[in-house]
């Protein structure tokens, strides 16, 4: 049962990890409007994305997630079903 729990935490860390690399790419555009964004957690193929900076309260921000992040993250992360705000 250890081998099964330490194989999952591997799998999910190395999700993390890829999800981080979409994230290290688009994360420059982001911050040239002066925003950002931070991997809150993923669960159950959602990605919990947490908006800084001048996108918290930008009536564009769901359409950044939705338009720009969840499709690069669907494209490059075939695990990941959707992309969601996490709360602050």
């Amino acid at each position: 049962m250890e081998q099964h729990t330490g194989q999952v935490a591997t799998e999910a860390s190395g999700l993390h990890a890829r999800v981080e690399t979409v994230l290290e790419q688009i994360r420059p555009y982001v911050q040239q409007d002066g925003g950002d964004l931070e991997l809150v957690d993923i669960v159950d193929g959602i990605v919990q994305i947490r908006l800084a900076g001048s996108c918290v309260g930008c009536m564009h921000s769901m359409m950044t997630l939705q338009a720009g992040v969840e499709r690069m993250l669907k494209e490059q992360v075939p695990e990941i079903k959707a992309v969601e705000a996490a709360p602050f």
